[in-house]
């Protein structure tokens, strides 16, 4: 009886979740911004090219993870974004492992993709007050780090 309360939150952060999940997966989702954007991009390369943008440098095998597609066809897209001139490939720390960098165009890219996301975001909450948004992001990194820190693994 003592878990039923937080039984019953984590059922409706799980539940949240969901839902959070699939609006953020959904392809018309990743399409809206690159039209708000104004910028020509394959919808399976947009995420890719945020990720090595915010992650990077980063190995396809760790991107491939991130993205949850298989890591030969994640090389295949991260050589397409290398032939448009938004990410480059360099040796890594281990140099068995190529790691995929942000060019100069790619961090153009993602700026417009940014402004994109906030204009598309500022309607989303634009009847929340700052301090709840703040709260919200607040926590959200915080559940973020929890599932990534490596003793929860």
């Amino acid at each position: 009886m003592q878990n039923t309360p937080i039984s019953l939150e984590l059922a409706n952060l799980h539940e949240a979740l969901i839902d959070i999940v699939a609006v953020m997966n959904r392809p018309q989702r990743d399409q809206a911004i690159i039209e708000a954007a104004g910028i020509t991009l394959d919808q399976a390369l947009f995420p890719l090219l945020v990720i090595v943008d915010r992650r990077g440098p980063i190995g396809v095998v760790d991107l491939a993870g991130r993205v949850g597609r298989d890591y030969t066809t994640v090389s295949r897209q991260i050589a397409k974004l290398e032939h448009l001139g938004l990410v480059e490939r360099r040796p890594g720390a281990d140099r068995r492992v190529r790691e995929a960098t942000i060019t100069a165009a790619g961090e153009a890219m993602n700026r417009a993709i940014d402004t994109a996301r906030e204009r598309l975001a500022t309607q989303a909450f634009g009847s929340w007050q700052i301090d709840d948004l703040a709260q919200l992001a607040r926590l959200l990194r915080r559940f973020a780090d929890a599932l990534t820190d490596d003793r929860t693994a």
